[in-house]
């Protein structure tokens, strides 16, 4: 099948498809008891990112269940701190972890080795692309430079990303820099995947909603933009989802400044602003995480929100952030039976 038939691509070109093409964040995760099996067999988590065998069965399980029209590469926005020889882990009860990085460790980084590290990553895609449905999009992604050296600076995850906000006041060029090298290899990470078979990318800035206006701009926006303009002018055709949790208004005019051809909405995105972002082109999101937990009445008022706001335009159904662990799948069913009009 070819890619010009594959819904999610369809609206990434700017098309309105009714009903909207729907694909879930995380929607390979804890909630569902086939994928603790395998991450159970696998052992730890970068284990399982790691291994196609277990990357690859994890992807297809949504797909199975629920026949999403898009299936996202399942790995971590930290392989490529990972890749730069940060010594990441994840800890149970604790999230992931590294070693920190000061201004010195920064000058010194070195891409040497970097898509050789990342080559599992790429096999599991080509994989995909193979085994997956013809009709499926399968979308790539990584993390946006500023949510990656959040976690670089600090070492693991912090609540309001101090350590990352007051090394960048302090060593504005080091800053800078990183963000800078992890733009341009974001870029060459995203470029193999596409090479391998991912239809489209996504590019998450899981932390974007901590920073005030110029800072969004300076650490945000303008690495994005470089992200998607050497993608871009690498693959001509590919096409780019930018993902800023958290930035509210900042979104306005977040499409023109970065080149992504579709904008990723939080759930706390008002409706009615995102539909004038719509006017400039698709847009996906943005249903609460926590409607999908509590199902029944909350779930479908929901659903029926966004399609009634944004339904007659371009539009991915999403959820404004990842599917939860508590989230009962038969939720999620009944999620994707009512945005393809198959109410009980």
């Amino acid at each position: 099948m070819s890619g010009s038939e594959r819904k999610i691509l369809e609206v990434l070109n700017g098309r309105t498809v009714t009903p909207p093409p729907i694909w879930l964040m995380r929607q390979a995760g804890r909630y569902l008891p086939e994928y603790r099996k395998t991450r159970a067999e696998a052992g730890s988590f970068l284990d399982l990112c790691y291994t196609p065998d277990f990357a690859v069965e994890v992807t297809l399980q949504p797909i199975r269940r629920y026949g999403f029209d898009a299936a996202i590469l399942f790995s971590d926005i930290l392989v490529i701190p990972d890749a730069l020889k940060r010594n990441v882990r994840f800890t149970e009860g604790h999230g992931p972890q590294m070693d920190p990085i000061d201004a010195d460790g920064i000058r010194n980084l070195a891409a040497d080795g970097f898509m050789a590290h990342l080559e599992p990553v790429i096999e599991t895609v080509r994989r995909l692309r193979r085994e997956l449905p013809g009709e499926t999009t399968l979308l790539g992604f990584c993390g946006a430079p500023w949510t990656v050296a959040t976690y670089m600076i600090a070492g693991h995850g912090t609540p309001d990303q101090a350590p990352a906000r007051l090394f960048a006041y302090r060593d504005p060029e080091a800053f800078d820099h990183l963000l800078d090298l992890l733009a341009d290899m974001s870029a060459t990470y995203l470029v193999a995947q596409i090479d391998a078979g991912a239809d489209a990318v996504q590019i998450f800035d899981s932390w974007a909603g901590v920073l005030g206006e110029e800072e969004f701009d300076r650490y945000c926006t303008r690495p994005m933009a470089r992200i998607i303009a050497s993608v871009k002018a690498q693959r001509p055709g590919a096409r780019v989802i930018a993902f800023a949790k958290g930035a509210g208004l900042l979104l306005k005019d977040y499409r023109q400044k970065t080149g992504a051809d579709a904008i990723g909405l939080d759930w706390t995105v008002p409706l009615s602003f995102a539909a004038e972002l719509q006017k400039d082109g698709p847009v996906q999101g943005n249903l609460d995480p926590m409607r999908v937990v509590a199902g029944g009445r909350a779930l479908e008022e929901g659903i029926d929100r966004i399609l009634d706001k944004l339904g007659h335009g371009p539009l991915i159904f999403n959820l404004g952030h990842g599917i939860t662990p508590q989230a009962d799948p038969e939720n999620v069913t009944a999620l994707v039976r009512r945005v393809r009009g198959m109410k009980d």
